[in-house]
């Protein structure tokens, strides 16, 4: 079965960003067709749409379950497995994040953790330290951030989304009526205004 010309080009678009998301174009494209099909598919039919190998289709689906983007299913009297990805986008967009998180944030970590045990044998590895301290603050606050998000239920974390430029203004006004602590500003805070 062909693409049609739109799904045929979210396809092969999403295949050209999988090397910028640190994937290969052919997981990109598969993970685009499930997302887009209505029904699961076996790997014989997304084999045939995305015109890939077997191999490669396996590979693709390995990854992407163990990304748990995408489920494995089963149809009585059928030996075969069809795949599909979750319809709701607030779980594939946290199930993103997580994942995420536990394959670059969490060894990042750790790593710093023991680094900043580390007792400084020069100026250089002294100065080094202290911007290893300030990676690790800034994540450990990144981090806690994406917890509360995580935990938020979808209605409350779309609402937040919809407050956008308005929430920074709230923050302002609470600033200047004294309800929060005066935020210094910093150097960055200037390229982000």
């Amino acid at each position: 079965m062909k693409l049609t010309p739109l799904i045929e080009r979210f396809v092969l678009h999403c295949g050209e960003m999988g090397s910028r998301w640190g994937i290969n174009r052919t997981i990109g494209q598969v993970y685009a067709l499930l997302f887009l099909s209505p029904t699961a598919l076996c790997a014989e039919e997304i084999c045939e749409r995305l015109g890939i190998s077997r191999s490669n289709a396996s590979v693709a689906l390995r990854e992407l379950e163990s990304w748990r983007l995408i489920r494995r299913e089963h149809r009585p009297n059928d030996r075969r497995e069809f795949y599909r990805a979750p319809e709701d986008l607030w779980l594939i967009f946290r199930t993103m994040i997580e994942e995420r998180h536990r394959r670059e944030v969490e060894p990042t970590l750790s790593m710093l953790r023991e680094a900043l045990l580390t007792e400084p044998a020069s100026a250089e590895e002294f100065y080094a330290r202290e911007r290893m301290a300030a990676m690790h603050e800034l994540i450990e606050q990144a981090t806690d951030w994406l917890e509360q998000i995580r935990l938020m239920p979808p209605a409350r974390l779309r609402q937040l989304l919809r407050l956008g430029r308005r929430l920074l203004s709230l923050l302002d006004l609470a600033e200047k009526a004294g309800l929060l602590p005066q935020s210094p500003l910093e150097e960055s805070d200037h390229v982000l205004a």
